[in-house]
């Protein structure tokens, strides 16, 4: 299992696709990133945010902003308004717009200085909205299930695109490079920084899900949308979070991952690294010559570039919120989507409590960068991977740290929502299952969060839902555990309700039977039953205390609102037992987390044991029932 896990962190952290055209695959470019466009050129320029097709928030001020010579004077002019400031000793400029209405018809902008002019055109006024996350959000719609369909109709010229190009440092920077980037996942470049129409060729390499949302979005509202993706591969939720947010956490599991990236900065240095790759590009010369080997000519100059080190990890704290989201800080936005967990879930219970002590900072960080403090922010729970949980493995399956990081998504929702934040949204993603860790089944989870949008940015709550169901209270009588729900909930094929595990204070879970609270009868005798309400019960567990659901990371569960609403109920649990110490037992509470390979495999063991002992009583109980009906 561990293996198989280093394997799937190996391949995310590499990144994956980015944006590219046929005609770089056709030029055979270096390996170097090819800048077409500085982040900060020389003389009179903009921020590379503003460029011809982009499209500028509606009914917000416009922030503009770049660099020239200090002391020049800027004059800006877009639909009617003009605006002046004077650059700086640091050569920064900055100029706002009055707020403008959505606008389909193309505009021009002007920027002067003393010498020169810079003209954008082909502007939109509507709605911009920022994509987040990992690969999962970065996934391209040329790779999903029914990708091809959408690409072939995706001629939406009221949609513009922007990537985000990866950028490596702690230091928050102000501008991005335009730039064909190089994959080392894909062996290509791909084009990043730049604004463009959405057409067929340019939306397969979108974000799917970004895709997906922008579309119904734009379809809805008839205004032309702006999709800035501003996703990465590969990466966790505190390298999207300021470093000095970080820092000033009281959160224990915080403190100790910076401490480590800490030590691996101090001890990293640059010269000795550089001798390292020295020697072994000697040793590899040397091999080549002795087995009479071609050596390109790209390969034959020694390394002499003294690299960055830790500072330069994509996950090194805080490094993608500097990159990628610092430069866009100040742009007026509608709001943003976040799906992303992935790379969280190596680390044990740790991991997940440091995720759940992180996560709101990071959407209160996002919030201030872009100066709207009720900015819509809306959740996709973590994806599936790896096998599906089946009856017979249930226990097993449960052993997973992802499925904590999924529980600490839903619960920083729900916190935020109970606070009276009605823009926060969520939707799970947990049933649209797939094997792989890059599940292809994109699309429905663009359209979930699209749902939320527009119900709660766009008019359409009378005739859109989004919330999932939510629990209204939790009852133990006897050997039964009783839940209920703000709506009615049920199995949309009208099948067996799955997904449910409960415990008692053995810590033993095991999948519950799960059936309607009964109402009474009707006039006819015939009983009536509480759809908001369940009541869970197993053999296993006489005495049960506490609930698990959707406690898998491929899970078996099958829970939603009654009707055609695609709205799961999400994973989440009752209990804060920590994942090493489940079952109570097998491992001392006293060890030191992480645990070691021994004390998972004892884990493992044990979980298998309680599958085992479950599937043997529900085998005898079978067997007796086989035996009394035969009699």
């Amino acid at each position: 299992m561990k293996t198989k896990i280093r394997q799937w962190m190996v391949c995310i952290i590499l990144g994956i696709s980015m944006i590219f055209t046929q005609q770089l695959l056709a030029q055979k470019m270096p390996r170097e990133d090819v800048i077409d466009v500085p982040a900060i050129g020389d003389g009179l320029c903009v921020s590379n945010l503003f460029q011809t097709n982009m499209v500028l928030q509606r009914d917000k001020p416009i922030h503009i902003w770049g660099w020239a010579k200090p002391g020049e004077k800027v004059t800006v002019s877009f639909a009617g308004q003009t605006a002046t400031a004077s650059a700086g000793k640091d050569r920064a400029w900055k100029v706002s717009l009055t707020a403008m209405a959505a606008n389909h018809t193309p505009q021009e902008m002007t920027i002067r200085g003393e010498n020169e002019t810079l003209v954008l055109d082909n502007l939109l006024i509507g709605d911009v909205w920022v994509l987040g996350g990992q690969s999962n959000m970065e996934f391209e719609l040329s790779k999903v299930e029914n990708g091809q369909l959408e690409i072939v109709s995706a001629n939406f010229p009221s949609i513009r695109i922007l990537s985000i190009p990866h950028d490596q440092g702690p230091e928050e920077k102000q501008s991005f490079a335009r730039l064909h980037q190089w994959s080392d996942w894909s062996s290509r470049h791909f084009r990043k920084g730049d604004w463009d129409v959405c057409t067929p060729e340019i939306v397969r390499e979108l974000s799917a899900i970004g895709y997906v949302f922008a579309r119904r979005i734009h379809m809805a509202s008839n205004v032309p949308i702006g999709v800035i993706d501003a996703s990465r591969g590969g990466t966790t939720v505190e390298t999207w979070t300021p470093l000095s947010i970080l820092r000033s956490l009281d959160s224990k599991p915080t403190q100790a991952k910076l401490l480590q990236f800490d030590t691996k900065v101090a001890e990293w240095n640059a010269q000795d690294d550089l001798n390292k790759r020295i020697e072994q590009h000697n040793q590899w010369l040397k091999k080549q010559r002795e087995e009479g080997k071609p050596i390109p000519a790209d390969r034959l100059k020694s390394p002499d570039d003294l690299r960055i080190g830790p500072l330069g990890d994509a996950n090194y704290p805080g490094n993608c919120y500097s990159g990628m989201v610092a430069p866009l800080a100040g742009l007026s936005i509608k709001g943003a989507i976040f799906h992303q967990g992935f790379n969280n879930a190596f680390d044990g219970s740790p991991g997940a409590e440091m995720y759940r002590d992180v996560f709101p900072e990071m959407i209160m960080a996002w919030r201030r960068a872009f100066s709207t403090p009720d900015m819509p922010f809306g959740i996709l729970s973590l994806c599936t991977a790896g096998d599906p949980q089946t009856h017979d493995n249930y226990c097993e399956m449960m052993f997973d740290a992802g499925i904590e990081i999924r529980a600490a998504q839903y619960e920083t929702f729900l916190e935020l929502y109970r606070a009276d934040d009605r823009q926060i949204g969520f939707v799970s993603t947990y049933d649209l299952r797939r094997r792989w860790y890059h599940p292809q089944v994109k699309l429905p989870a663009g359209e979930r969060i699209a749902r939320w949008a527009l119900a709660t940015q766009y008019g359409f709550d009378q005739q859109l839902q989004w919330k999932p169901p939510m629990l209204d209270g939790i009852e133990t009588v006897g050997n039964e555990m009783r839940l209920a729900f703000n709506t009615e909930v049920g199995d949309p094929e009208e099948g067996s309700i799955e997904g449910f595990a409960i415990a008692g204070e053995d810590r033993k879970f095991h999948p519950a039977n799960v059936t309607y609270a009964v109402k009474g009868q009707d006039d006819r005798g015939r009983t009536q039953y509480d759809r908001r309400q369940l009541v869970l019960t197993s053999p296993m567990v006489p005495e049960p205390t506490q609930f698990r659901y959707a406690w898998g990371r491929n899970p078996l569960a099958n829970l939603q609102a009654i009707g055609n609403l695609d709205l799961p109920f999400a994973t989440q649990r009752s209990d804060n037992w920590a994942l090493e110490f489940v079952p109570k037992g097998v491992v001392s509470e006293e060890t030191e987390l992480p645990i070691s390979r021994a004390d998972r495999g004892k884990i493992l063991q044990a979980l298998r044991k309680q599958d085992e002992m479950r599937r043997i009583e529900e085998a005898k109980a079978v067997l007796e029932t086989a035996q009394s009906t035969s009699r």
